[in-house]
């Protein structure tokens, strides 16, 4: 995907995607898989925190995976290793999500083809959080 397209997609979800489903939600804070949620519930996103082993993470219910949700997903945000990432992607399709979102550090070129070529938008290597601040400070 070529860098305009990249862009594109960010404003888009950015702006228009409101249900955020984050995939290895994290209870600790300090960890970006704490912080970058915590950020953009305090933003307004809807965030629906994705981990089998938590029941609440910043007062939200927690699920054990992506089909548990009973709600619409916007987008799947996910934290965890790229290995992981085809999977995903493939569960976040299931559900109707509009599209995916690889954090900082996750980088799958499988993900990113099994989601355009199934109609999803997609972002890989970047960070949510950073990505809407830097767009509402200028």
């Amino acid at each position: 995907m070529d860098e305009k397209q990249l862009k594109e997609n960010i404003s888009t979800i950015l702006s228009s995607f409101h249900v955020i489903a984050v995939v290895g939600c994290s209870r600790e804070e300090g960890k970006p898989s704490h912080d970058v949620p915590k950020y953009l519930k305090s933003v307004g996103f809807r965030i629906i925190p994705v981990n089998p082993f938590a029941d609440y993470i910043l007062d939200e219910k927690a699920y054990k995976k992506l089909s548990d949700i009973p709600e619409k997903v916007d987008v799947v945000d996910v934290f965890r290793p790229a290995t992981e990432a085809l999977q995903i992607a493939k569960e976040a399709y299931a559900i109707g999500a509009k599209a995916l979102w690889l954090q900082e550090g996750i980088i799958s070129e499988e993900a990113e083809s099994y989601a355009l070529s199934h109609g999803m938008l997609f972002v890989m290597n970047r960070c949510m959080m950073k990505e809407h601040y830097s767009r509402s400070i200028s």
